[in-house]
């Protein structure tokens, strides 16, 4: 009897226990969908990640002073910084998580979330930051073996001694993080890999891959894409190469994904060099392993990866083009019924920064421009991404409430466009008409747009009749749609901002603030706006 009061404390103390790590566990960012639509969950709540990726070589002690004066000039809410398998693992299950460590805890103290990258087989189509041990011993860790049998910087995904290391080195990364953040969240996901695939050639042609290829096409893969049975070239045939690589990378990178989550399950993703359009090329046309890495998730092989790679959360691409045709489609092509949108990496320059609204009018989680730094790599000491930063100081205090609209679909976004000064916005009974550029005079038929065409604009319905707007070079003006009856009159516009996602009203605008639109040009402002009609 006296025993038993001990006994019920520590049944009670493992109760609490168990209730404080399912609910840590319940909090933990996510990936979550809905009528075809996606949020990343952070602390059980849609977030937008406003990122910015620093360069390749700033994830050291001795660069990261270079890298937070840009974070924190750009209004950024969460900092991509790359993980190198080489440092972690400088010898053979010998792991130094200093850098992690790093990274955490610096992201913790500037109020910013992470998320991390994992440079381990490949980063940018290549084994640039493969430990040392691996690279002075192809022996036992192949290389990729091209058309004319000489070995290429690239390790093979056909290679078991490769997959091995790659995954255990994973796993321990992934095991530590749910040490030192599996209750706090800093870390939002992790991407597996860079820019996964082969530079030199478009499939391996070592022994062990040979053999794979001339073998039947696997029934998984087969099924999912419709196919008839039968060998890589009977199946695919002119594609047959690059599909059997995109398989092997895939189906690799999956087998290391699925080791990390099984340590800490938060989401994974991997990012793409993406194919560009005809004439980007100096060739000017598509060479899988020369215009891009083969066996990445490109355009054409999203449902290989899809197929091959299912503990791979999102396939981002990484867009470099300022092109507006191109970003639609690209963007369009990654915003798949079983795929978020999310831009890992974009351009720095002012040019990319209207993409962030065609992403948001997509429905994405996320974007980041790459290169945030001061390491004079691409940027110098005391510059900033002017353009990146003033969309993320308009957006970021209300970057819950953005996801959160996004994720009920309930947010649409206007772009500029040569030739393109104006946009409507149909929101069913009501329309916002987004023009773009100043002055706005009176009496004049069409906006003037910019110099530019950098106008950008966003609105969000909030109730049948309420509305929040706000942009960059725009004016927005409601009306009702066509062949709907009455008339409509503003009952209050309130300029006003957010804490988290309480609205915080600063003064209500009338007169010429409403008369003529609501005008945004280039000081941040949000306005809420209730219509209706009479």
């Amino acid at each position: 009897m006296q025993c038993r009061p001990a006994l019920w404390m520590s049944a009670l103390l493992l109760y609490i226990t168990g209730i404080v790590a399912g609910s840590a566990q319940v909090q933990a960012p996510r990936v979550v969908h809905q009528n075809g639509r996606y949020a990343l969950t952070v602390d059980g709540a849609p977030f937008l990640i406003l990122g910015a990726q620093i360069n390749n070589s700033s994830s050291w002690p001795a660069t990261m002073p270079d890298v937070w004066p840009v974070i924190d000039g750009m209004h950024a809410n969460t900092v991509e910084a790359p993980v190198y398998w080489e440092q972690m693992e400088p010898q053979p299950g010998q792991f130094d998580f200093s850098t992690v460590d790093m990274l955490v805890n610096q992201s913790r103290a500037h109020h910013v979330h992470l998320v991390l990258l994992w440079f381990g087989t490949w980063k940018n189509g290549e084994m640039h930051y493969a430990p040392e041990w691996i690279k002075t011993d192809p022996a036992h860790y192949p290389r990729m073996i091209d058309e004319r049998g000489e070995p290429i910087q690239v390790l093979s995904a056909n290679a078991p001694a490769n997959l091995d290391a790659d995954r255990r080195a994973f796993s321990a990364l992934m095991h530590h993080l749910a040490e030192i953040d599996a209750s706090t969240h800093t870390v939002l996901m992790v991407q597996v890999e860079n820019e996964s695939g082969a530079i030199g050639a478009v499939r391996d042609h070592s022994a062990a891959a040979n053999r794979e290829f001339a073998e039947q096409v696997p029934q998984t893969l087969v099924d999912a894409l419709h196919k008839q049975p039968g060998t890589w070239q009977q199946v695919f045939g002119p594609d047959a190469d690059e599909t059997f690589q995109a398989w092997s990378v895939a189906r690799y990178i999956n087998a290391v994904a699925t080791a990390g989550k099984a340590q800490f399950n938060i989401p994974m993703y991997c990012n793409v060099w993406i194919q560009y359009p005809r004439g980007y090329q100096i060739r000017g046309h598509l060479l899988p392993g020369f215009d891009y890495p083969s066996g990445g998730a490109v355009q054409t092989m999203i449902p290989v990866w899809k197929a091959a790679a299912p503990a791979i959360d999102i396939l981002g691409p990484d867009v470099y083009s300022a092109d507006r045709e191109v970003e639609k489609e690209v963007l369009s092509t990654y915003r798949r019924s079983d795929n978020a949108l999310w831009i890992p990496e974009t351009g720095l320059g002012d040019a990319f920064a209207p993409e962030l609204f065609y992403a948001l009018g997509m429905g994405a989680i996320g974007f980041s421009p790459f290169g945030a730094d001061q390491t004079s790599w691409t940027l110098k000491p005391g510059q900033l991404p002017e353009a990146h930063a003033a969309n993320y100081a308009l957006l970021g205090p209300m970057d819950r409430v953005i996801a959160q609209a996004n994720y009920a679909g309930e947010l649409k976004t206007a772009v500029e466009e040569a030739g393109k000064p104006e946009e409507t916005l149909d929101f069913g009974r009501w329309q916002a008409l987004v023009g773009f550029g100043f002055p706005q005079r009176d009496g004049e038929e069409h906006a003037p747009g910019t110099e530019h065409h950098a106008g950008r604009a966003l609105v969000a319905q909030l109730g049948p009749d309420e509305f929040l707007a706000t942009g960059i070079d725009a004016r927005v003006t409601f009306m009702l749609a066509p062949g709907t009856s009455g008339h409509m009159q503003i009952l209050k516009a309130q300029q006003g901002t957010y804490d988290g996602t309480t609205w915080k009203p600063m003064r209500i605008l009338n007169g010429d603030q409403t008369d003529r639109g609501l005008n945004f040009r280039d000081v941040p402002q949000i306005v809420q706006i209730h219509l209706a009609t009479y």
